[in-house]
C-alpha cells in the first residue's frame, strides 16, 4: 500500500498545535489541550498513534471523532491504528503470529480485544479471529470508516507531518505507507530537509545518552522536529503539544502534561557530571544488591554501577533489564515546580521543563 498525502492548509493567524501518540490515554490528550487552552480558533494536527496500550483507546478514538465536528482537527494514521486495519481488514502487513504474542496478549489494552469483548467475541487464539473480524466490523463500523480515512502524510509549504518519518519530500506518493507510520530512530538516519518535517513514533528519550528528556527535539540544522514525550510507554512519559510559530523561521514553543503532582522545591541543587540515561535497547542489568526501595546494579553496555527503582526491575529469559533510569540530578533552584515521579524516604524521581532526575532537597507538601 503505498502512502496517503493529503495536502494541509495553515491559515496566517491561526494558532496550530501539534500532538503525537496519544496512545489511548483520555486524559493526559484533555490535559494537554486544556493546558494548551485549545479552542475553536485553533487547529489541531494529530500525527498519529491514537491507539494501543491503553484501555482507554476507543473512547480516545470516538473522543477525536467527536472533537473533529465541532473543532479543525486534522489526524494522521500512526502504526498502532493500522493494526486495527490490518486485522480487521485482513491485510498482510503484520501477521496473526505477531497479533497472538505482541498485542492481544496485552488484553484490554489492546483495542481491537476491547472491540471483540464489546462485540461478544473472544479473541483467544488465530481461530478466533474470522468471528472477531466479522463481529468488530459489523459493531464498530463509524469508528473504522474515520481510521480508513486518514491519510499517512499532510503537506504544507512550509511543513511535512508524518508519524515515523520519510526519506525525502518528493515523490511522496510513491512511498510505503507502512514505512511512513513506522520509522524507527528517525534522526538518526542522516536526513535534512527543506520543510519543517514534524514527526512522532520514536519517544524522544532514546536519542539521548546523558539525560532522560521528554521534551521535543528541534533540530534546526535537519529541520526534523521530533514531539513523542512517551505517553503511555514510559514510567515517566509526558504528553507534548507543539505550537508552531506565525512564521516557518520563528521561535516554536511546547506544553505538556504528564499527571504526576507538582511540588516547589525548597533546597537548590546542582547537576551532576557525566549522568546517563538507561534506555529502551540499551537496559541490559546485573544486580549486585536489591533493595527495598532502590537496587545497585551494573549496566552492562556501559559498566556503570548505578541505584535503578527497585519496581523498574524486570526479567525476560533469565536477563534483568530496566525501565528508562537514569544517575542524573536535576538541576533545581528554590521555587522551582517539579512533577513528582517517585518518591522516597530519602530523595525523590521528578521532571523539570521534561527532564527527568534525581532530587535530594526538601520539596512542600
Amino acid at each position: 500500500m503505498k502512502a496517503i498525502v493529503r495536502p494541509i492548509a495553515l491559515p496566517p493567524g491561526k494558532r496550530v498545535l501539534v500532538v503525537s501518540d496519544v496512545h489511548g490515554n483520555l486524559p493526559f490528550l484533555m490535559g494537554v489541550l486544556e493546558k494548551a487552552n485549545f479552542s475553536k480558533d485553533d487547529i489541531l494536527i494529530l500525527l498519529g498513534d491514537l491507539l494501543e496500550r491503553s484501555e482507554s483507546s476507543l473512547d480516545t478514538l470516538r473522543y477525536v471523532m467527536a472533537l473533529s465536528q465541532t473543532h479543525r482537527v486534522h489526524t494522521l494514521l500512526g502504526n498502532c491504528d493500522n493494526l486495527v486495519l490490518d486485522f480487521v481488514d485482513g491485510r498482510g502487513t503484520l501477521n496473526e503470529d505477531f497479533f497472538s504474542k505482541k498485542w492481544f496478549s496485552l488484553g484490554e489494552k489492546s483495542v481491537l480485544v476491547k472491540m471483540a469483548h464489546l462485540a461478544g467475541v473472544p479473541i483467544e487464539s488465530p481461530a478466533d479471529y474470522p468471528a472477531a473480524r466479522a463481529a468488530i466490523s459489523a459493531r464498530f463500523k463509524p469508528e473504522l470508516d474515520f481510521l480508513r480515512s486518514l491519510p499517512h502524510i499532510f503537506l504544507s509549504d512550509h511543513y511535512l507531518f508524518v508519524h515515523g518519518g520519510v526519506p525525502r519530500e518528493d515523490r511522496l506518493e510513491e512511498l510505503e505507507a507502512f514505512s511512513c507510520m513506522k520509522n524507527d530512530n528517525f534522526r538518526g538516519q542522516g536526513h535534512a530537509f527543506r520543510r519543517w518535517v514534524i514527526v512522532g513514533h520514536w519517544p524522544v528519550t532514546l536519542y539521548r545518552e546523558d539525560i532522560p528528556s521528554a521534551a521535543p527535539i528541534i533540530d534546526r540544522d535537519s529541520r526534523i522536529i521530533s514531539i513523542d514525550g512517551g505517553c503511555v510507554l514510559k514510567w515517566d512519559g509526558q504528553l507534548n503539544a507543539l505550537i508552531l510559530p506565525e512564521t516557518p523561521e520563528g521561535d516554536f514553543s511546547w506544553v505538556s502534561y504528564d499527571g504526576f503532582p507538582a511540588l516547589t522545591a525548597l533546597d537548590p541543587q546542582a547537576p551532576n557530571p557525566n549522568p546517563i540515561n538507561i534506555r529502551y535497547g540499551h537496559s541490559r542489568l546485573e544486580v549486585l544488591e536489591r533493595g527495598e526501595y532502590l537496587s545497585r546494579c551494573r549496566h552492562v553496555e556501559s559498566g556503570r554501577v548505578v541505584e535503578i527503582l527497585t519496581e523498574y526491575l524486570w526479567e525476560r529469559n533469565g536477563i534483568t533489564y530496566c525501565e528508562d533510569s537514569t544517575d542524573y540530578l536535576l538541576p533545581v533552584s528554590p521555587g522551582d515546580k517539579l512533577s513528582v515521579v517517585r518518591r522516597l524516604p530519602d530523595r525523590a524521581l521528578c521532571k523539570k521543563d521534561g527532564v527527568t532526575g534525581w532530587y535530594f532537597g526538601r520539596l512542600n507538601g
